[in-house]
């Protein structure tokens, strides 16, 4: 039996980077990439590196280049931490697994390290074959836990929690982290919402930025923890924007929606350091045609609307023009058995 699973892009539409710090946010993935996993059984348990994982190089340049886009790990680390975590999961939840071994392999197409969660969607991927081959069932919040779990936990990347909620449901979801709430369930509330075909969507991302979402977190947690009254305001507001989008949707699209998502990064940038000249560039850019703009993530991609396909040609052109890809997000709206 071969098992073939996928996991898409996340894209944070508001009140990011909130997530981490008992927030709100809403998000979304989006097929135009994804990460696959294959895997099937064998008579020892064998990871097949992909092309992200190779040792070779045609020169230094080559090398040095390798790394700037794929930082210094590949998705084997990925695969190796999933099932180690997955079998701890097993183990603590009292799941007796098979003596079966496995041989798995990954590949995706997701832009590396632009804040649009590729590695939990490496992560997602290979968790649902996991639980595929050995019959194992997880609620969608619980995925999202483990898969945060396995990223904070054993690789100590320090991330918040709406890329794997997003994933883990495979539709736009409106998450509240309500302290009272998660410390009591371990999650926060999700509910599915819908995002209006007559509301136009763009994501950009460019290839010469590479920031991990652990640089960002990193920076922020400090001053949250530190109880910085800017930072803790900043948190605050993040969550009604997210209220107002949530409003927008729900009623169909409104008028405001592009003023939300413009506030929304230009509250982060008044409350955090890290944001690159070149990340500002990127925003600057598409505002200056017209279209919202914001991160998606953590920095190197953004996501914002535009009014109509001649402004969408005007954005694609301008950004272009400093080796920015921009494309128009294939919203997933589907929750199906491949993704349980």
């Amino acid at each position: 039996m071969i098992i073939k699973t996928k996991s898409f892009p996340r894209a944070a539409l508001i009140g990011n980077p909130s997530d981490g710090y008992y927030g709100k946010t809403i998000a979304f993935v989006f097929s135009n990439y994804c990460a696959e996993v294959v895997l099937y059984e064998s008579p020892e348990l064998d990871l097949l590196p992909s092309l992200r994982d190779h040792t070779r190089f045609k020169g230094i340049e080559h090398l040095a280049e390798d790394v700037g886009l794929y930082g210094y790990y590949g998705g084997i680390r990925l695969l190796k931490a999933t099932i180690k975590k997955f079998y701890e999961y097993c183990q603590h939840n009292a799941i007796e697994l098979d003596d079966r071994n496995f041989t798995v392999r990954y590949n995706t197409s997701i832009p590396n390290r632009l804040g649009l969660a590729g590695s939990s969607a490496i992560i997602t991927a290979c968790t649902r074959a996991l639980k595929k081959f050995y019959g194992v069932k997880m609620a969608k919040p619980i995925l999202a836990n483990f898969v945060l779990s396995v990223e904070k936990e054993e690789l100590g990347i320090d991330a918040g929690l709406q890329d794997r909620v997003a994933q883990a449901y495979n539709k736009p979801i409106f998450m509240n982290f309500d302290l009272e709430y998660m410390s009591k369930h371990g999650y926060g509330i999700y509910e599915e919402t819908r995002i209006p075909q007559n509301i136009n969507l763009y994501i950009a991302f460019r290839t010469d930025l590479s920031e991990g979402s652990e640089i960002l977190h990193g920076r922020l947690r400090e001053d949250y923890e530190a109880g910085q009254p800017e930072v803790l305001a900043a948190i605050n507001e993040w969550s009604e924007l997210t209220n107002k989008v949530k409003t927008c949707l729900d009623n169909g699209g409104c008028d405001e929606l592009p003023l939300l998502l413009d506030r929304n990064f230009d509250l982060r940038c008044e409350v955090c350091n890290s944001v690159s000249p070149k990340n500002k560039q990127m925003v600057e850019a598409a505002r200056s045609v017209g279209a919202s703009a914001k991160f998606t993530g953590s920095g190197g991609a953004v996501i914002g609307t535009f009014k109509d396909d001649n402004m969408f040609n005007a954005l694609r052109m301008k950004l272009h023009e400093n080796n920015i890809e921009v494309i128009k997000p294939q919203i997933v709206t589907s929750s199906d058995e491949a993704f349980e």
